[in-house]
């Protein structure tokens, strides 16, 4: 199951999938708020590779009825509020989604999913580098070890979701796994971020948002590249582990 799969990198991740592993067929879970997208995967819904079902993590009954339904080994949850700007407007949406939503998905899997020493279950969840801050110009990248330290309402509502994913991991065996991802580009994506915003601008004449000074650094992860790194976490990850996505570098004060 793709939670967020019509979102920007939920829906590459389904297209990534279902050409790597044409055998697979998905359920992708999505609200469809502002950033989702259902003519992202509407090809793979046609050709009956996606089984689409449009409800909220956060409606656990719903998830675990899912489980059971389609006996599901695994789930990828994209699904998040994720704009920065939003969260510093917005606060409550995005505790709601990203921290209470990631529990209703925890507690769904653990209550369906019979001990994880039985079969091959996974509960990936897809984080950000901005759980651990800012950087300066001379700082070392971030790794797997650094400190949280989110600026913003949305940062604080992904570290929140970490830690909860991780001790579910440590107090009840959930078989969990994170990744903390760097800045994504590439189809599908919602014309608010960086990329797309600044090529509509030049497109139609207007000027270009800079950040700041616009002397800040930003590190790229092509989407597709991100779901070859999730496939391979799945693939070969012990159970519990943290992985970094990308260069990891962030000098954004948010």
């Amino acid at each position: 199951m793709v939670t967020g799969g019509a979102g920007f990198i939920g829906a590459n991740f389904c297209h990534y999938w279902s050409a790597t592993y044409p055998g697979d067929r998905l359920v992708v879970l999505d609200a469809l708020t502002y950033a989702g997208n259902l003519a992202s995967i509407e090809p793979l819904i046609q050709s009956q590779r996606v089984r689409f079902v449009h409800g909220d993590i956060c409606d656990r009954d719903r998830v675990a009825a899912l489980l059971r339904e389609e006996r599901i080994d695994t789930i990828v949850n994209f699904a998040a509020e994720s704009h920065v700007d939003r969260s510093i407007k917005d606060p409550q949406s995005f505790l709601r989604t990203n921290v209470m939503g990631t529990h209703a998905l925890l507690e769904a899997a653990r209550s369906t999913w019979p001990d994880p020493a039985t079969g091959s279950y996974r509960f990936h969840h897809v984080s950000t580098d901005e759980v651990y801050g800012s950087l300066g110009p001379a700082d070392p990248a971030f790794t797997e070890s650094t400190p949280y330290a989110p600026n913003s309402p949305y940062s604080a509502s992904k570290a929140a979701a970490d830690h909860v994913v991780r001790a579910y991991v440590h107090t009840f065996a959930t078989p969990c796994t994170i990744s903390n991802c760097s800045n994504n580009y590439g189809p599908y994506q919602f014309p608010e971020k960086l990329l797309p915003l600044c090529i509509v601008n030049i497109l139609e004449g207007r000027p270009l948002p800079i950040y700041g000074d616009g002397l800040q650094i930003r590190d790229w992860l092509h989407v597709e590249d991100h779901c070859r790194a999730i496939d391979h976490i799945l693939r070969v990850s012990d159970l519990g582990e943290t992985w970094n996505v990308g260069g990891e570098r962030n000098e954004r004060d948010h």
